[in-house]
């Protein structure tokens, strides 16, 4: 795979046709939780700032697409992983390709991210 790439389209296209759309679903549903969002590349994955700290990054993986809104999301949020049944760990939750994104989930976290940052 290839290590560099400076722009969320530039990740998107070393996968397949439906990871890409599962991505865009994704970046749409983030963005559309606040619109001063910055896009940027972080640890080589596709990573979004607000107030210029990091809010959330995202990787595409063989099985699944690993979203990583930061440890306290991840523990905030974990009883609603083992409800739905996904594999976390202390930074990470891995939601299937196999199945449809949670998107309520998925807003629930940009939120609390949001609010995290605005409290500081």
């Amino acid at each position: 795979m290839k290590d560099t790439f400076t722009n969320f389209n530039e990740y998107f296209l070393l996968f397949p046709e439906e990871v890409q759309l599962k991505m865009e679903i994704l970046r749409k549903v983030i963005h559309s939780q606040n619109p001063d969002l910055e896009e940027y590349i972080g640890y080589q994955m596709p990573a979004f700032k607000y107030k210029n700290k990091p809010l959330a990054y995202f990787a595409a993986y063989k099985n699944h697409i690993g979203f990583y809104p930061l440890p306290e999301a991840i523990v905030h949020f974990e009883n609603d992983f083992i409800e739905r049944k996904y594999k976390f760990s202390k930074g990470a939750v891995q939601f299937p390709l196999k199945e449809d994104l949670p998107l309520d989930l998925i807003e629930k976290m940009v939120q609390f991210r949001i609010s995290e940052i605005n409290k500081a």
